[in-house]
């Protein structure tokens, strides 16, 4: 170990601390990616702790677009137990979108409305 080494910890273990991604089943990968679209939609929708703070319906309508599709087309692969809870977290997030928004989008043309129909309360 050389001195300009000295006091500092060891490196990390980059290998054996990730997991090979021919390794994470496919229904991890779309639930994981789908829970992040949620989360950073809801953010946007003002729904985060900080509220108005973080609020931006265009950031959020893209993101709920992006999740619809995802559901949408990922649904019959990963089965209803895996499918079941994101469509509710998807109808949700539209719902929320549609009381954020001053001037409400008409049925079917809401956010991920395109994939999923029109939502209604």
């Amino acid at each position: 170990m050389s001195d300009a080494n000295a006091g500092q910890p060891p490196a990390p273990d980059f290998d054996r601390m990730t997991r090979d991604i021919a390794d994470v089943p496919a229904v991890e990968v779309i639930t994981t990616v789908a829970v992040h679209l949620m989360s950073a939609a809801a953010v946007n929708l003002g729904l985060a702790e900080e509220g108005p703070e973080h609020k931006d319906l265009d950031e959020a309508r893209k993101l709920i677009n992006a999740l619809a599709g995802l559901v949408t087309a990922s649904a019959t692969e990963i089965s209803s137990f895996h499918a079941a809870p994101l469509r509710d977290g998807l109808k949700s997030l539209q719902l929320a979108f549609r009381e954020a928004s001053v001037v409400p989008d008409e049925p079917g043309q809401g956010p991920g409305e395109k994939f999923t129909g029109p939502v209604f309360s």
